[in-house]
């Protein structure tokens, strides 16, 4: 199967007036056409930055893309020059953000916003443009979409808002999108509707999804890979069914084991598993593997030397000294 996306070693950095820190760090990964992989991991552990890395919409200064490379369709984004980042951006490469309510202009009614990226990248009239807008509001499930079109962002809810986030997302046909945490602080049923409301969509269009979550409920139900990031990088990589099964990585086996399951709690009596301590400080990176003061399986060469990524099985990768 071709990669759509293929990045690699990419490292992005923020040179704050407390330091620098490198929020994402050597990461490498592969979308293949028509998959979904998704991204997960703990808040702040650069899942964001990377989507932003990857749009090339890193705020410069404080930050930077200091080095790798980022191939799409065998392209490399980072070489290319704003006006052509630009006609890609939107177009070929959409992005759903985090947060509706901030991401939506208050001032301008939603389908004037939905309307905007399709004159710009289509270069068809006013009118055909609110038309495909409202098309786009019909087809992620808006009541009445020729009246939300003319609705602003306040008059909505937090779920309306999102389906608009997802109609502007995809009213060019991209061929890739970037779901920031599409589901964050919708309730459960309506985070299941936008979940199958992407899957949907994106298998009509033949679109390839990076779905960025902390969720591993939504990975398990929407995604065929997984990268799961710590502290700037990317510790384990593989198929959602190996991974769901097999983890390698002492934090995937932390985060599964947190979870809640359907039949039960992870341990008797009704505790879940806690991952002790906490994510180290990005200023002050411990030497060696960064998961260690709250592994179980910490060595010696865990404190003084950082893991290499390692294929430990085909397809399966993993950052741990435990398999080296």
């Amino acid at each position: 199967m071709k990669p759509i996306l293929d990045v690699k070693a990419l490292k992005t950095q923020f040179l704050t007036e407390y330091g620098k820190i490198t929020a994402v760090d050597d990461v490498s990964l592969v979308v293949n056409t028509g998959e979904t992989l998704g991204v997960v991991g703990e808040s702040g552990c650069g899942k964001t930055v990377l989507a932003l890395s990857i749009m090339r919409l890193v705020p410069t200064p404080p930050g930077k893309i200091v080095s790798g490379e980022i191939l799409y369709d065998g392209r490399n984004l980072l070489s290319l020059g704003d006006e052509e980042m630009r006609r890609i951006r939107g177009k070929e490469i959409s992005m759903i953000f985090q947060e509706p309510m901030t991401s939506l202009n208050p001032v301008i009614r939603v389908g004037d916003q939905i309307a905007e990226g399709i004159r710009l990248h289509r270069g068809v009239s006013k009118i055909e443009a609110m038309n495909r807008a409202v098309e786009m509001l019909r087809l992620v499930g808006m009541p009445s979409p020729e009246s939300i079109a003319m609705s602003y962002p306040h008059q909505m809810s937090g779920g309306m808002r999102q389906r608009v986030m997802i109609a502007m997302a995809l009213c060019c046909d991209p061929r890739l999108m970037l779901a920031d945490e599409p589901t964050t602080a919708l309730d459960v049923t309506i985070q299941a509707q936008i979940i199958d409301l992407i899957d949907r969509l994106k298998k009509k269009a033949g679109s390839s999804v990076i779905l960025i979550t902390h969720d591993l409920g939504v990975i398990a139900d929407a995604a065929q890979m997984v990268a799961v990031m710590y502290a700037g990088q990317i510790v384990e990589y593989g198929s959602v069914s190996e991974l769901f099964l097999n983890p390698f990585h002492p934090y995937t086996v932390g985060l599964l084991e947190s979870t809640p399951k359907i039949f039960g709690h992870s341990l008797p009596g009704g505790y879940l598993k806690t991952i002790p301590g906490a994510v180290p400080d990005m200023f002050r990176l411990p030497a060696g593997c960064r998961f260690q003061d709250r592994c179980v399986h910490v060595m010696d060469i865990c404190r003084e030397q950082a893991p290499e990524v390692k294929e430990k099985q085909l397809g399966r990768l993993v950052r741990c000294w435990i398999y080296s």
